[in-house]
């Protein structure tokens, strides 16, 4: 059962857990409060930097204002992030590390980290590091899990889904949430503004994240 509220978001229901899709890339979770980003890429312009390809800087400042504007409107019990939160630790410089850690105090150290590939030798204070999470009839994970109870949802995240919308003239590329219903996953798209994607499956149901504002049933 699916149907749209008035926040910019779509609303699934599985197997009676009320799970909201946000427009701002986030999944909520009413009965839990927990709060899902996945594959922010924390430090992946200054990646490219050391490896002799200039860009800026802005792109982090504004995942990070983006998880603070989130917190504020939904005021979550919990900040889930499903892996890859960095992009490599070698990228990791002091100015960063403490603009994370204030985040994650500012979360009163309710802050776990599903952690991802990216995120090896990675370690900050004010989080948790998990390999895995089960929550109610869900079960949190950086990349999908061969699990055998399909009425649990595997969410995830790690493959930065995407779709393309056409016309006659235009083909454009979206991020989007994707939900393999044979498999019982659902792939988060990613946060972080600096990412590229993979394109679905056309067997998957998909929800095209259009603008900030904006998501749709495709």
């Amino acid at each position: 059962m699916i149907n749209k509220n008035k926040e910019n978001s779509i609303r699934l229901i599985w197997e009676g857990t009320l799970l909201e899709l946000f427009a701002s890339r986030a999944l909520f979770i009413r009965s839990t409060k927990e709060l899902l980003i996945s594959d922010i890429h924390i430090g992946k312009s200054e990646y490219f930097q050391l490896n002799g390809i200039p860009l800026t800087n802005n792109e982090d400042s504004s995942n990070i204002e983006r998880i603070y504007s989130l917190i504020n409107l939904l005021n979550p019990k919990k900040l889930v992030i499903v892996g890859d939160l960095f992009h490599s630790k070698y990228s990791l410089n002091r100015n960063l590390i403490t603009k994370l850690e204030k985040l994650f105090y500012y979360m009163q150290n309710k802050v776990e980290l599903i952690v991802g590939n990216h995120d090896k030798g990675c370690f900050i204070n004010n989080v948790s590091y998990l390999k895995e999470k089960k929550s109610i009839n869900l079960i949190y994970s950086h990349e999908p899990l061969d699990h055998k109870d399909k009425k649990i949802l595997n969410i995830c995240g790690h493959y930065h889904p995407k779709l393309y919308l056409s016309n006659k003239q235009d083909r454009l590329s979206f991020r989007c949430f994707a939900l393999d219903k044979k498999k019982s996953v659902l792939y988060l798209p990613s946060f972080g503004d600096l990412t590229g994607g993979y394109l679905c499956k056309k067997e998957f149901k998909k929800w095209a994240i259009i603008s900030d504002n904006k998501i749709v049933e495709v």
